[in-house]
């Protein structure tokens, strides 16, 4: 198809779209309200509906009160249920596809359903919406005269009797239209090869002759795969081996730890960075404007949001409240209710709004993921925004870590333990370590109160972690992957530990 006729159609669909768009900016909880009464009145003959009377319930007030807040173990009988071919349990039409959760943990995997609706409505809507609103903010973008480079994961889509399961990527990749196959790079069987690190390689002999406009991927993973492509064409810098690539599209984990790392090899100042949030159990916000650090959240994708304040999460008087009661700044845990059949679901995740009109968000971390044994609450986004600053200062590079307690033995004081793989390590980590624990201290008010005068935290140790040290250990627990991540805190040291047996 010629290029100045794909830019007409993009054209086209980017006004038609924004019309959408502008209703639920408008009109917020509107649009969420008329969602969840969708939602409730099309599964209502489902068996989840007839238990909990979905045909009576006409208001929001009355399906908090009547549909418990619900996470995987509370369901997972269910969704097996589901996953052995029997329909009409959460959702009315056929769940064919399971997305495997990644995880971070050894335990039992999640089955997260993925129905024809959630396809459509929400992942596919929100890949064509992201490219909408980078095309409306870069008029002058040649994106559709090159391909994108998708990074994965790393499993195919394995077959059932009834229903198939695998990576969220891999759905979407087994089911993708023609259309968006042929603008992209690598093909699906190098995309879906489930040899992590052979694939890495395929992708790389089977890109760099590409005219690569875009990349997207989990920014930790992307990294490896352009570093191979540095060291296979024996360039200094990615702009030299794909002259027309223009955006980075990432998602997954954090930014801010690899931002520096990518600007050393993409320094062009007009190459832009464009984050999602998005995971198996739906597509969730988009960055909307260049150069910004806020996602707007899309609020008609066919999921219906709640939050739990996390001062009162897994409390006696935890509470959900709908949307249109959050306030700014504050940290919540996300509850949702979606169009594959998740009602009230806990995801896991934790999210501020730095903006209520329109509500725009930043991602905060994870409910699990924290380091609160001291009554410090320390979260992702203190500990990736203080070793950004630090490395800043002193010229270090990461390439991962983890931290976890030191717990207190007699009189001895309680401190935190982190484990750093870095790509270039600082001079002086002495040094490191004292600006890390100042800004941790400038950045969270709880965690200062316990390191005052060592009252009940020592100074944090950190140790250096030996080269591709979280690689072996994802890999030992067959983890390695476009969305595997490294657990960064944990309130105990199972991680820690494993990793320390393997620091050798």
């Amino acid at each position: 198809m010629p290029i100045p006729l794909v830019n007409s159609i993009a054209s086209w669909f980017l006004k038609k779209r924004f019309h959408q768009i502008e209703l639920f900016l408008k009109y917020p909880n509107e649009v969420q309200e008329e969602l969840l009464l969708n939602l409730i009145n099309v599964a209502k003959h489902t068996e989840i509906g007839k238990a909990y009377d979905f045909a009576t319930i006409k208001d929001y007030a009355t399906f908090a009160e009547r549909v418990p807040i619900r996470n995987y173990a509370e369901i997972q009988d269910t969704i097996e249920r589901s996953r052995k071919g029997e329909h009409n349990l959460f959702w009315p039409t056929p769940i064919k596809w399971f997305a495997k959760s990644s995880g971070t943990t050894r335990s039992k995997s999640k089955f997260i359903p993925v129905s024809q609706e959630s396809l459509e409505d929400c992942h596919y809507a929100a890949s064509k919406d992201l490219l909408c609103m980078y095309l409306n903010n870069n008029e002058n973008s040649q994106l559709f005269t090159g391909k994108s480079l998708r990074l994965g994961g790393s499993k195919e889509l394995y077959k059932e009797k009834k229903t198939a399961f695998g990576d969220l990527s891999a759905i979407l990749i087994d089911n993708m239209p023609f259309w968006a196959e042929l603008s992209s790079t690598p093909s699906s069987k190098v995309s879906l090869m489930s040899d992590w690190e052979h694939k890495m390689q395929a992708i790389v002999n089977e890109t760099i002759t590409e005219n690569v406009t875009s990349l997207a991927g989990v920014p930790s993973w992307m990294l490896v795969l352009l570093n191979n492509v540095l060291e296979t064409t024996n360039h200094a810098h990615i702009n030299d081996v794909w002259p027309n690539l223009e955006v980075y599209f990432h998602g997954g984990v954090s930014f801010g730890p690899y931002k520096d790392q990518y600007q050393n090899i993409l320094p062009s100042s007009d190459f832009k960075y464009y984050e999602i949030y998005n995971a198996s159990e739906g597509f969730f916000a988009i960055q909307d404007r260049n150069n910004s650090s806020e996602l707007l959240l899309m609020l008609d994708y066919g999921i219906f949001y709640e939050f739990i304040p996390m001062d009162l999460y897994a409390t006696a008087d935890e509470k959900a409240i709908p949307l249109s009661d959050v306030v700014l700044h504050k940290n919540y845990a996300i509850i949702i209710t979606t169009n594959a059949g998740l009602w009230r679901y806990k995801i896991g995740d934790t999210i501020r709004f730095t903006s209520l009109d329109p509500y725009r968000i930043k991602i905060s971390g994870r409910t699990k993921h924290h380091i609160n044994v001291f009554g410090e609450e320390l979260i992702i986004e203190n500990a990736e925004t203080a070793l950004k600053k630090v490395c800043r200062r002193t010229q270090a590079e990461i390439v991962d870590f983890t931290a976890a307690p030191i717990f207190m033995k007699g009189k001895e004081k309680g401190a935190h333990e982190w484990l750093i793989e870095f790509k270039t390590p600082p001079k002086d980590i002495d040094y490191f370590k004292e600006l890390f624990d100042n800004a941790l201290k400038s950045l969270n008010s709880d965690y200062e109160a316990k390191r005052y005068n060592n009252i009940t935290l020592n100074k944090p140790q950190i140790k250096i972690a030996r080269q591709h040290l979280f690689h072996d250990w994802l890999k030992q627990n067959d983890k390695l992957g476009g969305q595997h991540k490294v657990p960064r805190l944990s309130n105990t040291r199972q991680y820690l530990d494993e990793l320390l047996k393997l620091n050798t």
